[in-house]
């Protein structure tokens, strides 16, 4: 299995998306843990697909 590009961090009060390959954070601050988001971007990274992920996290509260 492929080391993994994007994955999940926490942080104080959430989850922040780590770019393995740029050492640095990706995104915004989640409060839940972006699962879907996570597979989208490791996987097709189709864009539409991945703005309405984004979205939808975005609004989720604990």
């Amino acid at each position: 299995m492929s080391k993994r590009r994007y994955v999940a961090r926490g942080v104080p009060g959430g989850y922040r998306i780590w770019d393995n390959r740029r050492r640095g954070f990706w995104g915004d601050f989640y409060e839940l843990c972006p699962d879907d988001l996570l597979a989208e971007l490791n996987g097709p990274a189709d864009q539409a697909r991945i703005i309405e992920l984004m979205r939808r996290y975005k609004k989720a509260k604990r």
